[in-house]
Formats: C-alpha cells, sequence, structure tokens
C-alpha cells in the first residue's frame, strides 16, 4: 500500500516558486542573478498600514479570530464592492482567508465531485489546475492566441462548456499574460454563461487595481447582474496594497457556499492571522492615494520592457493592459543554437539556457498551459528592467 496520497500524482510544484527558488540559490553561489520570476511588488507596504498592525498588537489583538474573519474586516470588505464595484453583500456573505490561494482552494474543495469540469483559459496561472486536480475535478483548457491579445472568445468558452462543467475560472487582468477584459469583452462571456445556469463562475480580480492607460476594470457580476447567484468573486490585499507576506485573501458570494467555505476552513486553518487582518481594514478603509502612484511607476516599467523585449531577436512582445507581467512569444528562438552549444527546442530550453548564459531568470510559458511564451514581471526597478533587457538582447543575438 503506497503511503502517499494518489492525488499528489496529479499536479505539479509551481514553476514560478520554482524559478525563483533556483535565482535565491545561483546568488548565493555568487552569480549575479536579476529575477524577473515572483509575481510581488518590490513597493513595501504603506506606513498606514503598517501603523495599524502594530496599533492592533499594543490593543492586544493577538487571539483567534473567527474563522471567516474579523467582523471590522468583513464589513470593509462589503463597503469595498459597493465604492469600487457597485455590487451588494452582506457581510454574512464574504470570507476571508490566508491569502487568494486558500480562497480558491476552499471554493474547489467545497464543491467538487469525481468528475466534475472546470473550464480555464490558457495561458492560466500556474496554481488553477492543480487545485482542480488536488480537489478531485477534472481541467477543461481552452487556448487563447496572441493575436487576440490572450483573450478568450466567447464562442470558444461555449463549446468547452459540457453538462460536467461546475466552474469557469476567470482572471482579468491576468497572471500571467496581462491582458485585462473590457466590459465589452466580458459581456460577450457573461452572455454565453447566462444560457448554462448549471456554470458557476470563479472571478480572481486580484490585479484589479494595476490597470494602464484609459483601461476601466469592470468584474463579471458588474456587468451581468443575472450571474450574482452562482459568482464568487475574489480578491486580496497582495498585489495593489504590496502586502504579499500578510497572507490576505477575501471573497464574496452565495450565502450557501460561504457557509460551505467557512466550515472547511474551520477544520483546516480557522481564522487568519488576527494582525495581518487588522492591517487589511486599513488597507481597505482608508487612504488609496498611493495606488494611481504606483500604477503610474508600474506602466513605465511595462512600456520599458515591452520596448526592449521587441527589439531583441527572436522575440514578440505584446503591451498587456494590467498586471505587472509580459507574456512575450520566443518562438523566433525555437531551433536556434544557444551559446553553450544546446540547441533550443522548447520555451523551458529558452528560459534555461538564458539564466545559465545571462542570468536572467524568467518562467517558461508551458508551465502557464501556452507556449513557446515566458512571463516576465516587471515588479522590480527599472535599472533591472534595463540590465535585464540588455541580457536578453545580448543572448537572443548570440543564438544562431
Amino acid at each position: 500500500m503506497a503511503f502517499l496520497a494518489d492525488a499528489l500524482s496529479r499536479v505539479k510544484p509551481s514553476a514560478t516558486i520554482a524559478v525563483s527558488q533556483k535565482a535565491r540559490e545561483l546568488k548565493a553561489k555568487g552569480r549575479d542573478v536579476i529575477g524577473l520570476g515572483a509575481g510581488e511588488p518590490d513597493f513595501d507596504t504603506p506606513d498606514n498600514i503598517k501603523q495599524a498592525a502594530i496599533d492592533a498588537i499594543n490593543r492586544g489583538e493577538t487571539k483567534y479570530t473567527p474563522v471567516a474573519g474579523i467582523p471590522e474586516l468583513r464589513e470593509a470588505i462589503v463597503k469595498k464592492f459597493k465604492r469600487e464595484n457597485a455590487l451588494d453583500y452582506t457581510a454574512a456573505q464574504t470570507i476571508v482567508g490566508t491569502g487568494g490561494k486558500q480562497i480558491l482552494f476552499n471554493a474547489f474543495m467545497a464543491t467538487m465531485n469525481p468528475g466534475d469540469e472546470v473550464v480555464i483559459p490558457t495561458p492560466y496561472w500556474v496554481s488553477y489546475p492543480e487545485m482542480v486536480s488536488l480537489c478531485g475535478g477534472t481541467p477543461v483548457f481552452v487556448a487563447t492566441t496572441q493575436e487576440n491579445k490572450f483573450k478568450l472568445k466567447a464562442e470558444d468558452l461555449e463549446k468547452a462548456i459540457t453538462p460536467k462543467t461546475k466552474w469557469f475560472i476567470f482572471n482579468s487582468p491576468s497572471n500571467p499574460s496581462g491582458a485585462a477584459y473590457s466590459h465589452d469583452e466580458l459581456k460577450a462571456l457573461t452572455d454565453v454563461l447566462m444560457r448554462h445556469p448549471h456554470v458557476w463562475v470563479l472571478t480572481d480580480d486580484m490585479y484589479e487595481h494595476l490597470t494602464y492607460g484609459d483601461f476601466k476594470f469592470a468584474t463579471p457580476v458588474e456587468v451581468e447582474p443575472g450571474l450574482y447567484d452562482r459568482t464568487l468573486t475574489m480578491n486580496g490585499v497582495s498585489k495593489a496594497y504590496a502586502m504579499t507576506g500578510w497572507r490576505i485573501g477575501y471573497a464574496a458570494g452565495p450565502l450557501n457556499l460561504i457557509k460551505a467555505m467557512d466550515m472547511i476552513q474551520g477544520q483546516q486553518t480557522s481564522g487568519a492571522c488576527s494582525i495581518a487582518q487588522w492591517a487589511a481594514v486599513e488597507a481597505l478603509n482608508g487612504t488609496q492615494d498611493f495606488i494611481p502612484e504606483n500604477k503610474k511607476i508600474f506602466e513605465g516599467r511595462r512600456d520599458l520592457i515591452v520596448s526592449m523585449l521587441n527589439q531583441a531577436k527572436g522575440i514578440e512582445c505584446p503591451s498587456p493592459e494590467g498586471a505587472f507581467y509580459v507574456y512575450p512569444s520566443c518562438k523566433g528562438l525555437i531551433g536556434k543554437t544557444a551559446p553553450s552549444g544546446k540547441v533550443i527546442e522548447t520555451d523551458e530550453d529558452f528560459v534555461s539556457e538564458l539564466l545559465e548564459a545571462e542570468g536572467v531568470a524568467v518562467v517558461h510559458g508551458s508551465a502557464f498551459g501556452l507556449g513557446p511564451n515566458f512571463r516576465i514581471s516587471y515588479a522590480t526597478s527599472e535599472a533591472q528592467l534595463e540590465e535585464a533587457g540588455k541580457r536578453i538582447q545580448r543572448f537572443c543575438a548570440a543564438c544562431k
């Protein structure tokens, strides 16, 4: 009898975590490595949020919390959804988890039965299909194209839905492509979903506040209120508030789903860190003035790295609407020989050779379900991005 669970054979380790770890190991050995793999802002958590955490500690807010979150945070979530998304929820329809990952995992755990299908557009965040598989479901991938800016077409969503479809996962702006859907683009998808009342929507809005130019964010239920009773809207404080390590995600949705997730979390981790929850109250209720300032910095970084990548031989990089990633194609390098003498046959070969030759750590696109591409996180300084861009250009020029 095997000791480890069969479910583990259905999942893979996180490629983004693996790349970050590899970069750290090379740096520890003295290599000059520019790590562009991690999906976290390089900004510090704003001072008002840190002070709220310190004040919570000094008040003795260091005990267990209710499983679904402290009342103050759940009320702040209600206000956030009303203020920013025109969505009406009660505090009882909200839940707080240890990061967005726990919210997603618990939603799948609470609803998935063997044979249930989950429609996932590619490229996707690496954890979506693994979570589905761990919870006994079957991921159903629907490819997007670079020509369509990595956005799912309504007709492709329609074809992917079967009587077994339980969830459709939607992520805009997207990790890894940065693609964001306009109101009209989203309406085309919600029209499809309205024709299939058995399909639930899990929308990951984690990058909501990181959109550029004149782009206006919209979330599915805001576009189609008819989906209200079968949509879980997930968000968190990690990206916009530079609070990745605080580990606070949250969601709102139908009461019966929230209660089921609450029950699972009660037997799993119980409530999220009390101090982090109080910091998140300040994040949602306090000043939002730093968000436009950070967005402007990110937009400048995006424009810089897109320009430099498009000057690299064999690379083609579209300019995305949001998040802090670009997802360039390295199709022009497939079949070429790297400086080491190795023939580049896949996007994984490309990123491996780039790391060895030039010390630039990026993530191969096949880890996100669509290649030959690679993901760059531009959540780092312009100086670092410029140097990385030069190294990538040099590497590509050296491939024959």
